[in-house]
């Protein structure tokens, strides 16, 4: 048999390059998974694991999670929301103020976040502006809730009484009622993710090409033009990455309804994540509230999945 050919010095330096090339993937690898591994496990054992850990009890008639009498009741659970009148009665009207406060919450996200998004962009603020929009989101819900409660006070709102004297309004508006729960509320979330979603929209502001701006601008486009002809199309990515964040951010809401006194004093703000809290720990209906819970979830699982798909096509499109 022929013997084997001497290796070169040019095949050695190959050879030696894939390797360290190799030794780089895996750093690389290594590296990424330090940076994700304390936030993955965090998600694993704070929302994987419970949900896992929960499957079973939407089968039985558990009241709380010390009820010493658990029976299996098989899917009664799951079709008490087509069955029961009870059931029906707490969660078609929580489901009707949930979706309207998704549509007016939707709204606040492009009046609040693609506007600031867009005056950063042409105006060019850095630094500290940016902080003091991205603020508010630093404070908890809790307590922003408990602030807007304080400036819509009948009586002594700083808000009431400063739209009172502009002549803006004749009584002063209540939080506690429908109307000023519909009207309030959205705009308390907006604000308050109001950094966050101008940092959705500046992202994919900043990712378009300048040559495609520049040339628009050289042929004479006016700014409305260059908005819906080359900003507003190469930002589909974007807009659907805050449909989807608003999407999940307005069913999760909660602690602005608690301050806005859902759980007692104000039932035009019991949404859904109020439902579900107050079956779980009030009227002691644990595996019914969790069953709910689980319906609510799988429809925004799927429109989820379609508007990542949606997304990644238009990214590379």
């Amino acid at each position: 048999m022929p013997s084997a050919l001497p290796e070169t010095p040019a095949t050695t330096d190959t050879k030696a390059a894939g390797r360290r090339r190799n030794r780089l993937a895996r750093q690389r690898i290594l590296r990424d998974w330090m940076f994700i591994a304390p936030q993955l496990t965090l998600f694993v054992l704070l929302t994987i694991v419970p949900f896992f850990v929960a499957i079973p009890i939407l089968f039985t008639d558990m009241a709380q999670f010390n009820d010493p009498t658990v029976a299996p009741v098989g899917f009664r659970n799951f079709t008490a929301l087509f069955t029961d009148k009870s059931v029906q009665a707490d969660y078609i009207p929580a489901l009707r103020r949930t979706l309207i406060f998704v549509a007016l919450n939707y709204s606040t996200v492009y009046i609040f976040g693609l506007s600031l998004a867009l005056l950063m962009y042409e105006v060019g603020f850095r630094g500290g502006f940016f902080t003091v929009v991205y603020l508010p989101l630093m404070v908890s819900g809790l307590a922003v809730g408990y602030m807007a409660v304080m400036l819509f006070s009948r009586e002594t709102g700083t808000a009431n009484l400063l739209l009172r004297e502009l002549g803006l309004i004749k009584t002063p508006i209540d939080i506690f009622s429908a109307q000023g729960t519909a009207f309030i509320l959205p705009l308390l979330v907006g604000w308050r993710y109001a950094g966050y979603n101008m940092a959705i929209f500046l992202s994919g502001l900043l990712a378009i090409p300048r040559e495609t701006i520049e040339a628009s601008v050289v042929d004479g486009a006016t700014y409305w033009q260059r908005l819906w002809r080359i900003y507003f199309p190469q930002m589909w990515p974007s807009f659907i990455l805050a449909t989807t964040m608003c999407l999940i951010g307005s069913f999760a809401v909660f602690d602005e309804l608690v301050a806005m006194g859902a759980l007692y004093v104000n039932p035009e703000a019991k949404l859904l994540s109020i439902l579900f809290f107050t079956y779980g720990f009030q009227v002691q209906r644990l595996a019914m509230g969790m069953t709910l819970a689980v319906i609510t979830f799988f429809p925004l699982v799927i429109l989820g999945v379609i508007l990542q798909r949606l997304q990644r096509r238009l990214q590379y499109y």
